[in-house]
């Protein structure tokens, strides 16, 4: 093999004194006075020495230990009846290979003697650990303790140290602390919503909670009571309104819807309800001279309307209109009174008496069809049947309405329709007289045109051109009133009548008779 230039090759034992020496062994003197004190006893050549019994042969006799005291033996002894729970191997133990029942072990017998073995443990201890220092008749007792009293919360908690007040007060506090948690908790919900920007879109209710004496629960009561109308006669017809005032199925309406079926035998005549049920009508008896009649329906149970006083009334009570305005079945209108005690006049149908009564004035739509209707007070009474309106063009009667319609006051429905139902008829008082205004849109009276010979007026000896100005305690401004001022009052009544004649102003007493 080639060797580098200048290279050496080293001889074998050259580099032996070269060698890495180990140090020599550097064993500091020992103090005296420590060895004293921390070094091994004399006779002790390893870390721990044999336990030493009397019979070791070491020459020196080991002196016992003088007996415990009473207490401390009794504390400590075994109990009784515990002679084999041993922490020291005994002197005649097969496995003790001294022989001095020091425990140690030579051989490879087993260094425990007890049932369990603890890998743990030191082979060479002599002491070993046995069952609790306890007497049999403790664990006799402790398996037969009966369980105490179970503790009640109170107890528990606050020891029967807490007074009622005070466990009330820190529950009202608990509640106070939850609600503000709660509070604070959807405040920080509804602007959590508003900082995301999340659209929360209102629902409306399903129903909406209105007043007792709103307009909608006034409807709501009055209009099952309130029927439509329908005559049909031949190739004509017409609607109108009635109402239920009698549980026995009697209808009020106008005598001017059912006129046609007065005229006509064949007419038919039916009432529509406002949950569709359709009745056959028949006419009980009519009055022409105040435009009423009465029908009577085959129904079972029908809705009947409360009966109010229109006495009770004053310009400017709410009043509600209730009816089928061309043929519009339970359409509602709102008003008010507008006047009271508005003595109207209407021509007669089919060469009837002229219509006249003391009506009640109202500014609620009434319409064509509405005749025959319910007009109601605020508590949804009766109070009036809608007969007439005051209408501009609309020539035949159907112009629209302006707010100027006409009822008759029901203390005058309720009095000739009993009447009619009774009787199938009914009489007003009259005069005896033919009058007619002192001049027209005046005040000044009505003018006595003819008396009826023999008549209440001719016994009292009231005279042609006489003018009355007042009936009773009523006072007459034109011949309408007249008219209903004579029918206020009953048939065979005295009534005082205050004339002008020739510009003298006399009072005449008249026994009213029957028209």
């Amino acid at each position: 093999m080639n060797q580098p230039p200048n290279s050496h090759q080293e001889e074998p034992g050259e580099r032996d004194d070269d060698r890495i020496r180990p140090r020599a062994i550097n064993r500091p003197s020992v103090d005296p006075a420590q060895a004293a004190t921390f070094g091994r006893p004399r006779g002790v050549d390893g870390p721990f020495d044999r336990l030493h019994a009397p019979d070791t042969g070491n020459g020196t006799e080991l002196r016992t230990a003088p007996p415990p005291p009473e207490s401390l033996a009794e504390a400590f002894s075994r109990p009784p009846g515990a002679d084999d729970v041993i922490l020291q191997r005994p002197h005649d133990d097969p496995h003790d290979n001294n022989g001095d029942g020091s425990g140690a072990s030579t051989g490879d017998d087993s260094p425990l003697w007890s049932s369990s073995s603890d890998p743990w443990r030191d082979p060479g201890a002599g002491a070993v650990l046995g069952g609790p220092a306890v007497h049999a008749d403790d664990q006799e007792a402790d398996a037969e303790r009966t369980p105490g009293p179970l503790l009640s919360l109170p107890e528990v908690l606050f020891g029967r140290r807490v007074k009622p007040t005070a466990l009330a007060l820190l529950g009202v506090v608990a509640l106070l602390v939850g609600a503000a948690g709660g509070f604070v908790g959807w405040a920080l919900a509804g602007a959590g919503d508003s900082l995301t920007g999340e659209l929360n879109v209102a629902e409306a209710q399903a129903g909406k909670e209105r007043p007792a004496g709103s307009i909608a629960g006034i409807a709501s009561r009055v209009a099952p009571a309130v029927v439509s109308i329908e005559v049909k006669s031949g190739q004509s017809g017409g609607v109108g309104s009635g109402v239920v005032i009698d549980g026995d199925g009697y209808v009020v309406t106008n005598n001017h819807v059912v006129s046609q079926a007065v005229q006509d035998d064949q007419a038919e005549i039916t009432a529509v309800f406002i949950d569709g049920t359709r009745s056959e009508a028949r006419i009980v008896g009519t009055d022409p001279k105040t435009d009423l009649a009465v029908l009577k329906v085959n129904v079972s149970n029908p809705v009947v309307i409360e009966i109010g006083r229109s006495a009770d009334l004053a310009p400017g009570d709410a009043v509600v209109a209730v009816g089928s305005p061309f043929g519009l079945e339970n359409t509602v209108t709102e008003g008010i009174v507008s006047a009271l005690n508005r003595p109207v006049t209407a021509p007669g149908e089919n060469g009837e008496p002229a219509v006249t009564y003391d009506a009640i004035q109202t500014d609620a739509a009434i319409n064509p069809g509405n005749s025959g209707g319910a007009l109601v007070d605020a508590t949804g009474a009766l109070v009036g049947i809608n007969s007439l309106i005051r209408t501009v063009g609309g020539g035949g009667g159907e112009g629209g309405s302006i707010g100027l319609g006409f009822a008759i006051p029901v203390d005058q429905v309720v009095r000739i329709s009993d009447a009619l139902i009774a009787e199938g008829e009914v009489e007003h008082a009259d005069l005896g007289v033919n009058a007619a205004s002192v001049s027209a849109n005046t005040s000044e009276g009505a003018q006595i045109q003819n008396v009826v010979e023999g008549g209440p007026a001719a016994s009292a000896g009231i005279a042609e051109g006489d003018v009355i100005t007042r009936v009773g305690d009523r006072q007459v401004r034109n011949a309408a009133e007249l008219t209903v001022a004579v029918r206020e009052h009953e048939v065979g009544e005295v009534v005082p009548v205050r004339l002008v004649r020739d510009g003298r102003p006399f009072t005449v007493d008249v026994t009213l008779g029957s028209d």
